[in-house]
């Protein structure tokens, strides 16, 4: 019988429990992404918390796409040794460190008026209202070493792996979802093409870290779109190809607007589908453990032990990945440990969202 308090490991990587910190931007890097002390405190916490590991808030791959105000960045060589302090602190406490990569796209509300924003087609963002420019061949290309070489600065900045962020509407998303890409060029049309940047970027980083440093990717099991969205099919399908070439993990969450402020903001009924419940993924990401040869992370309202635990044991899912609760109490997993019952003080409320950083209303 499988517990939330296995030992296992991810390429090497041993992990202390099935527990993992999933990536919330933090909005406490400074206005160029470095670290602050801030940020430094935010991780000593959740260092000292529990999860075996932490999976950062997204950093920016170029430095002149940053999709949010003081987000992490990863654009240049400058990062590496002030991320060795940070990881060599996180290996200190306890626990691991993956860095999770981003190219937003037209997903920012965030001086979209001041920078050219790159999209696989120049489709309108309904939620934005930002038409990116479609990217050539070339810029591609750009992109896929920004990413390859955002993935091996983490790697000598001490990060136990990388995470390559393909959900949640930003910049791969819209590239595997025909309504944003509506391109003719074999990065558009079928779903095998309109998945080749993701499967390109992969080898890229793999190529540049070696086969011994954990890469992962995170997929929306599904965009929820009424039409023309990423599809569950076409997600297992991805999974399969990404399982075949040796992804060391595969984080799965969902919906292109998870992350929008307010529910009625949302075209898809998304939010009033899922929003308060428990695990609301599961269901998708056990069919697609079932399927592939690779670890299965589990993100969404995983809130109690009982039904995480229900979960690992009715399936091949390996891990569960907590976010908000996280924000909440940074030493949640340390309270499940000592008292398996214990109820998480986070209620999906979202006003961990602040405008001068993401942290609980609780603790204000």
């Amino acid at each position: 019988m499988k517990t939330l308090f296995d030992k296992t490991a991810i390429n090497g990587l041993e992990l202390k429990n099935r527990f993992i910190r999933s990536a919330t931007w933090e909005r406490k890097a400074d206005d160029k992404g470095h670290i602050t002390d801030e940020l430094m405190k935010v991780y000593s916490n959740l260092a000292e918390g529990g999860a075996a590991a932490i999976i950062t808030g997204y950093a920016f791959v170029m430095e002149d796409e940053q999709p949010n105000a003081r987000m992490m960045g990863i654009y240049d060589d400058s990062f590496i040794a002030e991320y060795k302090e940070l990881t060599d602190m996180v290996h200190a406490k306890g626990s691991k460190i993956i860095l999770q990569v981003v190219y937003c796209g037209s997903f920012s509300w965030f001086n979209t008026g001041r920078r050219i924003i790159w999209g696989p087609s120049a489709v309108p963002n309904k939620l934005t209202n930002v038409t990116p420019k479609e990217m050539t061949k070339e810029e591609i290309k750009t992109l896929i070493n920004a990413f390859g070489d955002a993935a091996l600065r983490a790697k000598k900045g001490g990060f136990d792996g990388v995470e390559i962020h393909g959900a949640h509407g930003y910049m791969l998303n819209t590239f595997l979802a025909p309504y944003f890409n509506q391109r003719t060029d074999e990065y558009g049309g079928s779903a095998g093409n309109r998945a080749r940047i993701l499967l390109e970027i992969y080898d890229d980083a793999r190529s540049k870290t070696g086969n011994d440093f954990p890469v992962l990717m995170k997929l929306n099991c599904s965009d929820f779109m009424t039409d023309k969205g990423f599809t569950f099919e076409e997600c297992k399908a991805l999974c399969g190809t990404l399982a075949g070439k040796g992804i060391d993990a595969i984080d799965i969450s969902g919906g292109p607007v998870f992350r929008a402020p307010k529910p009625d903001k949302d075209p898809s009924g998304f939010a009033e589908d899922f929003i308060g419940k428990e695990s609301y993924f599961a269901g998708y990401a056990k069919e697609i453990a079932d399927s592939i040869d690779a670890p299965v992370i589990l993100v969404g309202g995983n809130r109690s032990v009982d039904v995480m635990e229900e979960i690992l044991n009715s399936s091949r899912i390996e891990y569960m990945a907590l976010g908000r609760p996280l924000l909440s109490e940074p030493d949640l997993v340390k309270k499940w440990e000592r008292e398996r019952g214990y109820k998480p003080r986070c209620t999906s409320c979202n006003k961990c969202f602040h405008e001068d950083g993401n942290d609980c209303d609780l603790d204000r």
